[in-house]
Order: C-alpha cells, then structure tokens, then sequence
C-alpha cells in the first residue's frame, strides 16, 4: 500500500543524490558554511539516520535534501531527477509527488479529523483522494478506529502516526524524517521507528532520518555523521552503543576534516 506502482517509478537505483551541495548564510565577511561540499549517494529502499552535534548541519542537509531549502551551490537529485531548475510551482509540485517530510511537531491541522489530515496532500497537489487507501494506510499505523477523531483526541504518539501517514498515502519516493521522535516518550518513540522500518523492509520506501538519539539511529539500515558541514564517517548495521561510541569521539574526527 506505500509502494509506488513500478510503472510510476525513474530508472534510477537511487532514491537520493547530492553532488558537492553548499549551504552558505550570511553576508560577506560573515558567512557559515552550514553545509560545505557533501556528496551522496542512497538507495531505493534505505533507511539512513543522519547525526551529528549541535550547529553540524544535519537540519540544513534534510532540508536542501527535500527542496525546502535552496543550496548555494551543487546538485540534488530524488527519484534520479535534479531539483534545480524549476520555478516554486513546480518544485511545489515535485515535493508532493515524490517527497514526504515528518516534522518532530506533528504539524496536524487541529480543525481536521484523522482521516482529512492524512488527505490533505493530495486534495492541495489536485489528486483525487481514495478513501480506502488512505483507510488502509491508516490501518496499517494503528489508527484505523480513529478516523474521525482530531488531534487533541489523540497521544503524541498517536499524532506522530498520522503525520507518517500522512507523508506515506502520496507514495513519495524519498520520506524524510526531521527528529520525528524527539518529542515522544519511549514507547511511542519505538512504534513510531518500527514503522518506519516497516515501510523500508516490507514496502520499499526510502527513509533519511535526522535525529540526535543513538537508539532511534540503531532502527536504522546506516548512520551518517555529519560535523561542520560535512560527513566524516559512516557506520552500517549499527547498534546504539556503537552510535553512541562514535558520537562521543567525533570531535576526534573533525580536526583532520578541517586541517
């Protein structure tokens, strides 16, 4: 049910590309280098967690990553297709067709029921919603008897699985996940990350995950671990102890990244 048809899929093995991407702010003379020259490359059907310490870039990375950011300079491509080049529509309309972002605030409009925040993102991208897609999708997150409640009828926990729901009924190429269990207890948080991985494992999608948890890290297929603006390690199959380990001596890793 969150598998987009094979015959509506690129060609490309990859689900996400970044060639050299900069992210500069500030004026001349004052600038930040939030992202400086990261490249990449990720398969269809990855789950990848992305850490690093406080100002490293993680949040400026998903966001250039999911067009919500423009970079100063390099390429990123989802779904083997480049976002630069297009005006705001356009981009607008790329982002609701291959792109699903997961906001750590659940961002559910109160006034809406369950079933209408999950389809919201097709009526605004002009597709007809299917009821028993979103239904099923529903179901599929554990809230197939809530349909017709509202936010502040439900847990936090909850809320976070209609926001994943929400993001995975338009069948995007690329979820992107921005602390989507930073502000959930532990039970909540390991439903959320087991249906994350559920969606990777079972129905193919492609997950990038920013978050500051080495536990929620370890639900992950890789880690990549970013310091000012740049990834200076990756780990695969990871456990939270490891991730851990390595998030403890990263500032050993960032002199030579930067000597």
């Amino acid at each position: 049910m969150f598998r987009r048809k094979a015959e509506e899929r690129t060609g490309s093995p990859e689900a996400l590309r970044l060639e050299s991407v900069r992210r500069v702010y500030g004026a001349e003379g004052n600038q930040v280098n939030a992202l400086d020259g990261v490249s990449l490359s990720l398969p269809k059907g990855s789950f990848t967690a992305v850490m690093g310490p406080s100002g490293s870039g993680k949040s400026t990375f998903l966001h250039c990553a999911a067009g919500l950011d423009q970079p100063t300079g390099g390429r990123v491509f989802v779904d083997g297709e480049e976002l630069a080049g297009r005006n705001e529509a356009a981009l607008t309309k790329f982002r609701r067709e291959r792109i699903g972002f997961v906001f750590q605030q659940f961002n559910l409009l109160p006034a809406l029921t369950v079933m209408q925040n999950v389809t919201l993102p097709l009526k605004l991208a002009g597709r007809k919603a299917d009821p028993e897609q979103a239904r099923a999708v529903l179901a599929r997150v554990g809230l197939g008897e809530r349909l017709h409640h509202r936010p502040s009828e439900l847990s936090g926990g909850q809320q976070q699985r209609v926001a994943i729901a929400r993001a995975l009924v338009t069948r995007p190429s690329v979820l992107f996940g921005d602390e989507p269990t930073g502000a959930l207890d532990t039970r909540s948080a390991r439903d959320v990350l087991a249906l994350l991985q559920e969606a990777v494992r079972m129905y193919g999608q492609t997950v990038v995950m920013v978050t500051h948890d080495p536990v929620a890290a370890s639900y992950a297929d890789s880690v990549l671990f970013l310091a000012d603006g740049r990834i200076v390690g990756r780990m695969t199959a990871p456990t939270a102890e490891a991730v851990a380990e390595r998030m403890t001596h990263l500032s050993d890793e960032i002199i030579p990244a930067v000597a």
